[in-house]
């Protein structure tokens, strides 16, 4: 027993004294105090450089804690982190919210003195605009994004052809540079007369075709030949704009005629129409000011990383992302926005139980030469782009390559307002990632991406695991050829499994739970539940080795499953799979050419007899080598319409050895306050449902 404790006293003579530096930050602090919990500083960078110096002085190594009280911070500046902010494995630095505080770091700028015009329009001069000719591309009343003028208010212009003159062709496929001029017929033309001549270099057009989006300033209007004009890069060969191509015009003054929306003159008068309820007195509105919240910068090449720095309970919004002069050329997935918060040449960056909210762009990048860093239970809502960004689009080898990432257990909703084909959650060239339990929702493209490899050129998206997250309500019929969970390249070793997937709804062609594109190699799809959608539970366009088992895929509007592409080897494995549906066909594609294993499946017709395999009957389907051990019977689901896919009994999915997997389980971990917060409110699933059977109305073959 003595020896015992002379041991003890032994070990706690040799802690190091002093191992831990407290500072506080408070909105009451002031830049001089001394960052004492009676002295706080008034920010972040404050705290940043009282670390910095003490670090200088230290004697011995030790971690520092920043602890941050409840209130607002108005962001000057962006808070920047480099190598020499970094803590170690042992003495980490954190950033924390006070217990039960809700620190908030706004990059905003609150607007004072509206007044409201005889026309009932508020009206603003804003000082910065007149004399400095600052112009802004968002604004938010009461917290809620508001609209930028715009014609029409609710829908779209439909071009009636479009006519591109090169002016310099370059090597690639798309013009370096080429001027398109859009033509609209004389009704539709009709808005456009009232845009004056001094608005005409601020005026741009949005335009939705296919899966991607473009948005372009004009150059001019020709009121003669009802045409608009603009230039920029080529249009790409794979995805012009064309006939039929939906377009939004923004930016003048005349569009201002709805609730909801503002507008901004070159002599910096700022214009507001006020929806319903709201008086200057009770509204606060705000213009996003920084184009960056925070930056977290290394250089992996050179090892002078940013490591071991923890966030907790940090909240971050209003954030603006400027529109260049070149506007935004047609990418998918947005992948070449910034992100309200960037980390480069970083390992050990953990950010936790915070919000990113009311960006103009995505929210949180890891981008090249991160490793073994996470995002946890974060609420990032409201974006302009996507959330959360993982690698890089470059495949970029050595230290520079992202791997060992984690996104877990976050809630990220209503993405994609400024730039709508954003995702939620974005793989490039990135591996051994870990996407699990996050709630994904109200998207307008995709819900979960990865790999960006087209076709079978080397690509560094390998073994990410994409497990329990729930995403729903994805696509609100405005682009195509877009899924819940959407994969491209070779990118062996990736797992998607236990995800629950629900109500994605394309514009035309696409809406998809699952979506192997080009190239999609060695990715294995099990234990998914995928309903409610409107072109099939699982595609492939072209792929090698990939395997779809155990899946449970239910009302697909048009077709179940499809594929696209036959290829001399093989394709894709199907097995064990349970397809339930009352509409459509039971598959779609290159199925008579394929080489694929598709067997030991249950396929049932709630609504009748007819089973239609690619225009085969399954008897004639099965002669082709397909389905030889598959079954027409009866999976007896407990209540799928109301999406109750627990089974009655086993005597059906024992018929093909599926195993039954909790599909409930997916989604967000936690409390009863933080699963309410992921659920998507009312309105937005009326609109949804709304939406997606209007889509089917007007054009039965579109839908």
């Amino acid at each position: 027993m003595r020896n015992l404790y002379l041991i003890l006293i032994f070990l706690i003579c040799c802690l190091p004294l002093n191992a831990q530096t407290k500072f506080y930050v408070s909105p009451q602090g002031k830049n001089t105090n001394t960052g004492a919990k009676e002295q706080p500083f008034a920010s972040l960078l404050n705290a940043r450089n009282a670390i910095r110096n003490h670090k200088k002085t230290a004697t011995k190594q030790q971690s520092y804690t920043v602890i941050v009280k409840d209130g607002t911070y108005l962001m000057d500046e962006p808070f920047e982190l480099t190598a020499e902010d970094s803590g170690t494995e042992e003495y980490p630095i954190i950033y924390k919210a006070e217990k039960g505080a809700k620190p908030v770091f706004s990059g905003g700028k609150t607007i004072k003195g509206i007044t409201v015009n005889t026309q009932g329009i508020w009206q603003v001069k804003i000082p910065e605009s007149v004399y400095y000719k600052w112009q802004f591309d968002q604004l938010y009343v009461n917290g809620k994004r508001a609209t930028l003028a715009r014609t029409p208010n609710k829908g779209f212009l439909e071009l009636e052809k479009v006519n591109q003159d090169i002016w310099k062709q370059g090597s690639g496929k798309v013009a370096l540079k080429a001027e398109q001029e859009l033509f609209f017929n004389k009704e539709i033309f009709k808005p456009l007369l009232s845009i004056e001549e001094e608005e005409i270099p601020q005026v741009r057009f949005k335009t939705y075709h296919k899966w991607d989006y473009t948005l372009r300033h004009i150059d001019g209007i020709n009121k003669d030949s009802l045409s608009i004009t603009t230039s920029g890069k080529g249009m790409k060969p794979w995805n012009p704009l064309k006939k039929g191509t939906r377009v939004v015009v923004e930016n003048y003054k005349a569009a201002l005629d709805t609730p909801g929306e503002w507008f901004l003159s070159k002599k910096g008068m700022l214009y507001y129409i006020p929806r319903k309820g709201e008086t200057p007195e009770n509204t606060t509105v705000v213009v996003p000011v920084l184009e960056q919240l925070m930056s977290i910068k290394g250089n992996a090449s050179k090892n002078k990383y940013v490591e071991h720095i923890q966030f907790k309970g940090l909240h971050f919004e209003y954030c603006h992302y400027k529109i260049p002069a070149s506007g935004s050329e047609p990418n998918q997935a947005a992948a070449k926005l910034n992100a309200a918060i960037e980390v480069e040449g970083a390992k050990n960056i953990i950010f936790s139980n915070g919000e990113i909210s009311k960006t103009g762009q995505h929210a949180l990048w890891f981008g090249k030469g991160v490793s073994n860093s996470a995002v946890e239970n974060t609420y990032m809502y409201n974006l302009g782009g996507g959330g959360v960004y993982l690698g890089d689009f470059k495949a970029l080898k050595g230290k520079e390559h992202a791997h060992h990432l984690t996104v877990h257990n976050n809630i990220i909703q209503s993405g994609g307002q400024e730039f709508p084909a954003a995702v939620g959650i974005w793989v490039g060239h990135s591996s051994d990632s870990n996407i699990t339990h996050n709630n994904i929702g109200n998207f307008y493209y995709t819900g979960i991406s990865v790999g960006w490899t087209w076709g079978y050129k080397p690509s560094l998206a390998k073994r990410n695991r994409i497990a329990y997250n729930h995403i729903h309500h994805i696509g609100w019929d405005l682009l195509s050829d877009m899924a819940a969970i959407y994969t491209l390249g070779a990118s062996e070793g990736t797992v998607v499994e236990n995800n629950l997937i629900h109500h994605i709804h394309s514009f035309s062609y696409g809406g998809w739970g699952m979506y192997a594109d080009e190239g999609s190699t060695g990715i294995v799809f099990k234990n998914n539940l995928v309903y409610n959608t409107k072109t099939g539970g699982f595609q492939q366009n072209y792929g090698k080795a990939n395997i779809a088992t155990n899946n449970i895929l239910a009302y697909a509007k048009k077709y179940q499953m499809q594929c696209t592409v036959a290829e001399k080897h093989k394709s894709f494995t199907f097995t064990n799979n349970i397809v339930l549906f009352n509409k459509g066909m039971v598959a779609k594609g290159a199925w008579d050419k394929i080489i694929a294993d598709v067997d030991y499946n249950i396929y049932w017709n709630e609504k009748g007899d007819e089973y239609n395999f690619n225009k085969h009957n399954f008897k004639d389907w099965k002669k082709l080598g397909l389905d030889k051990h598959s079954f027409l019977i009866n999976p007896e689901f407990k209540n799928p319409l109301k999406g109750n896919f627990k089974f009655k009994n086993q005597s059906s999915y024992k018929k093909i050895n599926f195993k039954p997997f909790d599909y409930t389980k997916a989604g967000v971990l936690g409390n009863n306050e933080w699963k309410e917060k992921a659920k998507l409110s009312d309105l937005i699933l009326e609109n949804f449902d709304k939406t997606v059977n209007k889509n089917l109305e007007l054009d039965p073959e579109r839908g």
